[in-house]
């Protein structure tokens, strides 16, 4: 049997094709608290930075941007399709000082005392054992340095999981009980967790501060959204083994909600998100 970090190296292995098809619709989605979080870091000319998760490497390539020549950017995943992706774009970019590497950030061997700063958004609530993988985060920083990462609060706060969620629970009843603390998009929801776990690493000038921005999943037809929902949002799996008219119905009723949620401007819920900054 896998235990936690292998079987979250095999799902974003065997998914991330998927997550970079929607990479475009994936990032707008998330820009505006990417873009927040990075401010909040505020890196500067010639920093060393690290950037967890990084997935396709929208803000790896933003924050070597910030950096500039002089400075020097890693992006870090465990999926190794989306880091193919990353690499892609920065060469097509012609940035120099990015890198980009395939592995668990939370166990992996940085230069120790090296980097500047570490950044993440929506990647790092999914170490196996968090107060470890935070220990291994703290190491890589030089003494001072900063971290700073956005990730989701509750499920119950965020519309754009629940009502998709809601949706497929309407053909396929409730998904079963899960552990709010395990690794997941939800696993650093509580603020009292996040400070925990991250005094505990060692870290110190813990600031965790509310953040509550309209998430926009955008445009297109009642197909193309419907199966982006079904590829990628949390609470929206179906059986492998279901039968055709069940995944027809699944399909028929995030369409429902899809068109109930419609604007001009395309999809737009609720989204809500820690903006967590703190020092080595």
């Amino acid at each position: 049997m896998l235990d936690q970090a292998e079987a979250l190296r095999h799902y974003w292995n065997d998914r991330g094709p998927v997550w970079v098809e929607h990479r475009e619709r994936l990032d707008a989605m998330l820009a505006p608290l990417g873009e927040a979080a990075i401010a909040r870091l505020h890196p500067d000319p010639g920093e060393h930075l690290l950037d967890v998760g990084c997935g396709t490497g929208t803000t790896t390539l933003e924050l070597a941007r910030l950096v500039g020549e002089g400075g020097f950017v890693t992006g870090v995943d465990v999926s190794a399709p989306m880091l193919d992706e990353a690499r892609r774009r920065a060469d097509g970019a012609g940035m120099a000082n990015v890198s980009f590497v395939v592995a668990d950030a939370g166990a992996h061997r940085f230069e120790p005392r090296h980097h500047d700063g570490v950044f993440s958004r929506m990647g790092i609530m999914f170490f196996a054992e968090p107060v470890a993988g935070f220990t291994n985060l703290r190491r890589a920083l030089r003494p001072g340095g900063r971290l700073g990462f956005v990730c989701w609060r509750s499920p119950g706060e965020n519309s754009w999981v629940t009502e998709p969620g809601q949706a497929v629970a309407e053909v396929l009843g409730p998904p079963d009980p899960m552990d709010p603390e395990a690794p997941g998009p939800f696993s650093l929801a509580s603020a009292d967790r996040i400070s925990s776990v991250l005094t505990e690493a060692g870290l110190v000038d813990i600031d965790i501060t509310p953040c509550d921005l309209p998430v926009t999943i955008g445009g297109g037809t009642t197909d193309e959204l419907v199966r982006y929902y079904m590829d990628l949002l949390p609470g929206t799996a179906v059986p492998e083994n279901a039968e055709v008219h069940v995944i027809d119905r699944v399909k028929a009723a995030l369409g429902a909600m899809v068109e109930r949620r419609r604007t001009p401007d395309g999809i737009t819920m609720g989204g809500a998100a820690w903006l967590v900054s703190a020092r080595a």
